[in-house]
């Protein structure tokens, strides 16, 4: 096919793989700027689990201030890794599943992509029961009802609407619970701190007695962040981005204070807090240990935190990833509000009170097959493609990512075997999945795959017809006539709207 073809628009009349909410954000459908995605960020880091993780640490000998230490710096690492994946978003407003469609294949993708909503799902069935719980305690204070799984059914929906609303509404959620929680967080630390001093104990110099390397520590919280690193793009794609910005760090500037900055700082602190809980009381939990003292005002400002801590990670980390994960599936029937119930019943029904108990152990193998994706999506973005793509055939069923019936051999390979020995060995997963995948992509590509399905926008490793926003345009897509590319004033002219805005 000639460029030329590809660029002014495919006729072929194949909209199988089109819905409007996974097609590509244009540079005037981009909303959210530098504050808005550190606060979106701010709420991510803030989950139950984020504790459990710095009181593994101190409980493990490691003294609270390297705790903190260490868990900032392992997620710096990470938020680097993100940067690299976020470029797929700011680039080409592409969300994680659609461009799956290039290393997977465009029903390869499927695979891959579902694995991680599906689990997102969980995750906001996991996350809602915590903030059912939390409301339910309100509940119980005020009005002596109690019914935890009413309140889960209210919470569920309302974050489903919230969601179902757009990206807009999501930042304004964020915007105004992260700095809540960020102040009740702090007040938290120094309620803890004073359990502490009542018990005679100093929390810089205290030190478990069990043994764990800092290595351990670092390579677990890298970890934890595996799931959003690989699909990042899913909110990066909507981030305010200059026009024509070929040089990396200015094109994606606002993601570098959310994921270098928000993200490590939040979660030092939430760790932080759960350190000093386990401290105090042997509980990492600060939740259930002021729970169990407060009563009043404190107890209501403990559970609100719980409440909008669960509510800002669900929305961006959890609804939304699952629901364009459905809509990939089947574009033809499932637009975004429908997909973003559908998620929200699929995490219900996987029953999450009954996840919690094995929950740590799922994520260590998940993350695994997680840390494989990764290092295929950088390999076929930035070592194959040199961030080019033909991004009006990930559209076509029968085009460039068809490869054999659908599927690239070279991804679901790679995937499996580097998923694989990443899981066997979960401990040092993220350190052996990434690399894995990466090399095992790159070998099985060019041995097999190139010569036999060419890829055209590799022929022209430093020309801009594959790029967008780098280049000052964005790919849209109008019915009947196919992709183009148009600048920001001819998007901005023509008014178009989104359903997922």
């Amino acid at each position: 096919m000639e460029i030329s073809e590809t660029l002014e628009g495919d006729r072929r009349g194949d909209d199988a793989l089109i819905e409007e909410a996974i097609l590509p954000t244009n540079l005037s459908q981009r909303p959210i700027g530098m504050l808005g995605y550190a606060w979106i960020w701010v709420g991510i880091a803030v989950i139950i689990a984020t504790y459990s993780l710095g009181a593994g640490g101190v409980e493990g000998g490691i003294p609270l201030a390297q705790v903190i230490g260490i868990i900032a710096l392992a997620n710096l690492a990470i938020g680097a890794f993100m940067l690299l994946t976020a470029d797929i978003g700011t680039e080409h407003g592409l969300s994680f599943a659609v461009y799956l469609r290039a290393p997977f294949g465009v029903r390869g993708t499927h695979i891959p992509a579902l694995s991680r909503g599906v689990v997102a799902a969980a995750w906001f069935g996991i996350q809602t029961y915590l903030g059912a719980l939390a409301l339910n305690g309100i509940g119980q204070y005020f009005l002596g009802f109690d019914s935890w799984f009413l309140w889960y059914l209210v919470f569920a929906a309302l974050q489903v609407a919230n969601t179902a609303m757009g990206i807009k509404s999501v930042e304004r959620l964020a915007s105004l619970a992260a700095p809540a929680i960020i102040a009740i967080s702090i007040w938290m630390y120094f309620t803890l701190e004073g359990v502490a001093q009542t018990e005679g104990i100093n929390i810089w110099t205290w030190q478990g007695a069990e043994q764990m390397s800092i290595a351990i520590l670092f390579i677990s919280n890298m970890a934890f962040w595996s799931t959003m690193a690989i699909d990042i793009p899913n909110l990066t794609r909507f981030l305010a981005v200059e026009p024509g910005t070929r040089k990396f760090t200015r094109r994606n500037r606002n993601v570098f204070w959310a994921q270098l900055v928000a993200l490590p700082i939040t979660q030092a602190l939430i760790a932080g807090i759960g350190a000093v809980s386990f401290i105090a009381t042997g509980n990492w939990n600060p939740v259930e240990v002021i729970q169990g003292q407060g009563q009043g005002l404190s107890l209501i400002l403990l559970l609100a935190l719980v409440v909008l801590a669960q509510w800002s990670t669900n929305n961006s980390a959890n609804l939304i990833p699952s629901a364009l994960t459905f809509i990939n599936f089947a574009p033809r029937v499932i637009n975004y509000k429908m997909a973003v119930v559908i998620a929200g019943v699929v995490g219900t029904l996987c029953m999450p009170w009954q996840l919690l108990d094995n929950l740590f152990v799922f994520l260590g193998y998940y993350g695994a097959f997680l840390s494989a994706i990764g290092g295929i999506m950088i390999a076929d973005y930035y070592l194959l493609r040199r961030r080019r793509l033909n991004v009006p055939e990930l559209y076509q069923m029968e085009g460039q990512f068809s490869y054999a019936g659908g599927f690239n051999p070279a991804g679901l390979i790679a995937w499996v075997i580097a998923g694989g020995l990443a899981a066997w060995y979960s401990q040092y997963a993220i350190l052996i999945g990434f690399p894995l995948g990466l090399i095992l992509y790159l070998l099985l590509m060019k041995a097999f795959v190139l010569s036999r399905y060419p890829q055209i926008e590799m022929d022209q490793p430093s020309g801009d017809a594959f790029l967008a926003t780098s280049v000052g345009v964005s790919w849209t897509y109008d019915e009947g006539k196919g992709f183009s590319r148009r600048s920001l004033a001819e998007t901005s002219a023509s008014g178009a709207r989104r359903e997922d805005l």
